[in-house]
C-alpha cells in the first residue's frame, strides 16, 4: 500500500528526529512536553534512540504533568477539568500528530497530480493495492470540501475502490484455500500463495504487519 509506505517512512524519520536533532529545538521540546507520545512511539524511541535523549525527554515531560495535570493539594473533590486535561494528554502523541499532518499533505499532492490527468492515473493504478485503513482515510479526505473537484471524484473513487477490492477478493480466495488445506483430502497439495494469507490479511485490514 503506497500510504502504508509513506506512513512508515514518516514514522521512522520522526522517531529518529525526536531522539536526535530535536533535542536542541526549544519549540519542539515545548510541544513534546505538552503532547507526549503514545505507547507505540515511546517504545520505538526507546528501541531506536539513545537512553540519555529518552531520559531528558521524559524528565521535562514528567515535570509538565506534575506542574499542570496533578492537584496541588491532595484533598477535596476531584477536579473534573483537570481530569479532562489528563484524558486529552493520554490521547495525544507528538509523532502521531506530525504523521497525520504530513499524510494529509501527501493526499493534497495526490489530488493535485490527479487533476493533471492520464499519466498519474497510470502510476496510481500500478500500485499493488490500497489497504482497508488507508482506503477509508483517502476517501474521507477526498470527499472533504475543496479537496478534490467534484467532477473528478467519481473516477478517483472508482480507481481507489478498485485497488482495494481487487486485493481484498484475492485475499479472501487465498484465505479460503488456506482453510481447505487443513482438510485431510488435500494433504500434500501445494499451499501456493495462501501460505502467508493470514499475515497479508491482517496487514490489509489494519495497515500493520503482524
Amino acid at each position: 500500500c503506497p500510504f502504508c509506505r509513506m506512513e512508515s517512512m514518516l514514522e521512522e524519520q520522526y522517531v529518529k528526529f525526536i531522539t536526535g536533532d530535536a533535542m536542541m529545538e526549544p519549540n519542539i521540546r515545548i510541544e513534546t512536553n505538552k503532547k507526549g507520545f503514545c505507547h507505540r512511539h515511546f517504545s520505538q524511541m526507546f528501541e531506536k534512540g539513545q537512553k540519555l535523549p529518552n531520559a531528558l525527554i521524559l524528565e521535562s515531560h514528567l515535570q509538565e504533568i506534575i506542574d499542570n495535570d496533578m492537584p496541588k493539594k491532595l484533598k477535596g473533590k476531584p477536579d473534573k477539568k483537570q481530569l479532562e486535561v489528563i484524558k486529552k494528554r493520554l490521547d495525544s502523541c507528538y509523532v502521531c500528530d506530525r504523521i497525520e499532518w504530513d499524510m494529509h499533505h501527501f493526499c493534497d499532492t495526490i489530488f493535485v497530480e490527479w487533476a493533471k490527468g492520464e499519466e498519474f492515473y497510470k502510476l496510481y493504478n500500478e500500485q499493488p493495492f490500497i489497504c482497508f485503513k488507508h482506503y477509508d482515510f483517502i476517501m474521507n479526505v477526498a470527499t472533504q470540501k475543496s479537496k478534490l473537484p467534484s467532477k473528478l471524484l467519481p473516477q478517483f473513487y472508482a480507481e481507489t475502490a478498485g485497488l482495494a477490492k481487487k486485493y481484498l477478493l484475492s485475499l479472501k480466495e487465498d484465505i479460503t484455500y488456506f482453510c481447505s488445506m487443513f482438510d485431510y483430502r488435500n494433504h500434500g497439495k501445494d499451499w501456493g500463495s495462501s501460505k502467508d494469507s493470514i499475515e497479508r490479511s491482517i496487514e490489509f485490514l489494519t495497515g500493520e504487519k503482524p
